[in-house]
């Protein structure tokens, strides 16, 4: 049971492991034992996940999305297994965490008067500058 929130809950049957061998550390070791992890969700029809947390989770997860809505993590910075398979279950449980909290709702708000009335003198005096550096300038005809 991976446990995410105190709400949602994803049990071991939803989440498949396969172990590969990883590149970079690890010696002799890389050549003979399959310690990375390759972390497979199927987001898009987990019952475990709300459909809003659902998703958020997919346009989150980005790249590691296949086009089935199956979230790939693979996780190959440990020399054991073990590390390795608690990295890609944490950094999953990180991404549905991020996808769990609802984005805040924008307020559209109006511009303040005396902003209006900056951005106006502001435009006023660029366009001056710009007249009075035009009028300078011979004109070469």
């Amino acid at each position: 049971m991976l446990r995410i929130t105190r709400r949602i809950q994803i049990p071991d049957s939803e989440l498949a492991e396969h172990f590969v061998r990883a590149s970079g550390p690890g010696g002799q070791n890389v050549n003979k034992v399959a310690s990375a992890v390759e972390l497979r969700f199927d987001a898009r029809r987990s019952p475990s996940l709300p459909q809003a947390v659902r998703f958020r989770l997919e346009s989150l997860a980005g790249r590691r999305t296949t086009r089935q809505g199956v979230i790939v993590i693979r996780a190959e910075r440990f020399r054991t297994q073990a590390r390795n398979r608690a990295d890609a279950r944490a950094r999953l449980a990180r991404l549905i965490r991020r996808a769990a909290i609802p984005p805040k709702v924008r307020i559209e708000t109006r511009p303040t008067r005396a902003s209006i009335e900056r951005r106006l003198q502001a435009k006023a005096r660029r366009a001056r500058l710009k007249l009075i550096r035009r009028e300078a300038l011979p004109l070469d005809d």
